[in-house]
């Protein structure tokens, strides 16, 4: 029997992705935006968050099964969209497939992704979404998301933060752009990494496969903007299956969108890769929940790096909670097995604090687990009430 990789937490799989990766591979998945302030805001902020434990409750069975856009799913749980997942390790997009497949969680393709849309719901059982960017043109977008729908998908998610590209040092500096260009400083960087570097040829260097505008060859950097409020409205007019809208952080925007007709609405700041003065995302959810109502559906991410983060996510107005990086930096520490192991520390994370505090189920997780002088502290001081709505707005 193979040895499981020594995984006990997210800070391990980074331990391990950051010896075996390139330098630049490593910077692409981990950098941030301008000093990298927001990305550590997201993860730092969860930790001023506490939860109140109870006693006596009938926790003896635990369920983590979930109902959500009216799926039932074995996790509260799922796979974000990521770019280039493959450059983690290879067959990382089947790995991940596989394993949400086995664990009953969605999985989102990116239109950045490294594997095409049919073998990426072939591989999921059909668990698969698929995240749309605004493409050169509408009508080339729209026909991206008629090839999701042809290829068998249900659930489109269009991703709206990120109308330029920001600027990332990291990147920058490392010469990091695709598709790759052999630079003196990347070819050291490769040679000292062989065995990521043989592993990666032999199966192809990953390139972007699912973007609107293929056949003329992908631009990291080209703008995204097309992707305003009537594109929204002619794509909830042609999209008839559930539509989510990603990167929303206004409560202004957050309820223009609900008024559109999305289905859900995907609360999260870029994992701090767009605007590094952005408030921590966490911060954002509650704001948003109160915008749109108590049962409005909700996804969360960024920050994410155990399970008890997205116990906080639920308590704080997420309904669904979609984890990026630590997902990657699984994968390149030991492959599948790296991420099946992380996925078991979320999986006891969340059921041993759903035990500390008092519910049996998925659905019972609210505002009542956080400890009063935090819930009393975080909604009208370190969380601004939000602005008034108008119907001009």
């Amino acid at each position: 029997m193979a040895k499981r990789p020594r995984i006990f937490a997210t800070e391990d799989a980074v331990q391990l992705a950051k010896r075996r990766l390139p330098r630049m591979i490593f910077d692409f998945i981990e950098g941030s935006a301008g000093r990298e302030a927001g990305a550590k805001r997201n993860e730092t902020r969860f930790d001023d968050i506490m939860l109140q434990p109870r006693v006596l409750s009938n926790v003896g069975t635990r369920s983590l099964t979930t109902r959500f856009l009216g799926r039932e799913y074995g996790l509260p749980l799922g796979i974000a969209p990521m770019g280039m997942c493959n450059l983690a390790c290879p067959d990382a997009d089947a790995h991940i497939a596989r394993i949400a497949k086995g664990r009953q969680m969605p999985v989102c393709l990116s239109s950045a992704g490294s594997s095409s849309l049919r073998d990426m719901n072939s591989w999921s059982g059909g668990m698969a979404w698929f995240q749309l960017y605004f493409g050169q043109s509408v009508e080339s977008s729209l026909l991206a998301a008629d090839r999701a729908r042809d290829a068998g998908y249900d659930t489109l998610i269009l991703t709206v933060d990120v109308p330029e590209v920001s600027r990332r040092i990291r990147d920058q500096k490392n010469d990091f752009n695709l598709p790759f260009k052999m630079t003196p400083n990347a070819f050291l960087d490769f040679a000292l990494h062989p065995r990521w570097s043989l592993s990666t040829l032999a199966n192809g260097i990953p390139k972007p496969r699912n973007f609107a505008d293929q056949h003329k060859g992908f631009d990291r950097k080209a703008s995204r903007a097309g992707a305003n409020w009537a594109f929204l409205e002619t794509l909830r007019e042609r999209w008839t299956g559930r539509l989510i809208v990603k990167g929303i952080t206004s409560p202004k925007d957050a309820k223009r969108a609900q008024d559109l007709g999305v289905d859900a609405i995907y609360v999260s700041n870029h994992g701090g890769r767009q605007l590094d003065s952005a408030p921590p995302a966490i911060n954002l959810l509650p704001i948003i929940r109160r915008a749109v109502g108590s049962d409005f559906p909700l996804l969360f991410d960024s920050g994410i790096r155990n399970g008890e983060d997205v116990i906080k996510a639920l308590v704080l107005g997420a309904d669904f909670v979609m984890l990026g990086r630590p997902v990657l930096f699984a994968l390149a520490a030991a492959g599948r097995s790296g991420l099946d192991s992380l996925l078991q520390c979320f999986v006891e994370d969340i059921d041993l604090v759903m035990a500390q505090i008092g519910v049996s189920k998925i659905d019972e997780i609210g505002p009542q687990a956080l400890f009063t002088d935090t819930a009393q502290t975080l909604h009208p001081k370190l969380i601004p009430s939000p602005e008034p709505l108008s119907a001009a707005t």
